[in-house]
């Protein structure tokens, strides 16, 4: 499975955090769940935790999806 890459975080003075994906946002935290993501976030790889934080992650079968004869157009 290829690691996700793209993923960036903001924390804002109010305590919330935006994470973006591809300059896009993809999820925005506030309250308990922030700061939970933010102690997340700095102990393991912040790619992943991003990703498994928005739910934008693959799962490893796109590539045999696309190869279906349902999907092949």
């Amino acid at each position: 499975m290829p690691q996700p890459f793209g993923f960036t975080y903001e924390q804002r003075g109010d305590g919330s955090v935006v994470i973006t994906h591809r300059g896009r946002a993809a999820g925005t935290l506030r309250g308990g769940r922030a700061q939970k993501f933010l102690d997340e976030v700095t102990g393991g790889d912040a790619q992943l935790v991003m990703a498994r934080w928005t739910g934008a992650y693959k799962f490893g079968n796109e590539r045999m999806a696309r190869n279906h004869p349902r999907n092949r157009g």
